[in-house]
């Protein structure tokens, strides 16, 4: 039970952090889209990427130390 409820804290703050990340990535990209139109793409793929990397990284970080710990 203390498992479930510490990954869906961590999904929790993960998500809001990414939804005030994207609360802000207009401005971002208006911005870096004055610089370069491809520098804006990156930045928007970079930004859905990272999301998915988190995650990712979060589940191989619990099962490697699952089995570290005998689980």
């Amino acid at each position: 039970m203390k498992d479930n409820r510490e990954a869906a804290v961590a999904a929790a703050v993960i998500l809001v952090g990414f939804g005030i990340v994207a609360f802000f990535l207009p401005r971002v990209m208006l911005a870096v889209g004055e610089f370069s139109t491809v520098a804006a793409g990156v930045v928007a793929v970079a930004f859905v990427a990272l999301f998915f990397l988190i995650f990712w990284a979060r589940t191989w970080w619990q099962q490697r130390r699952g089995r570290r710990n005998g689980g």
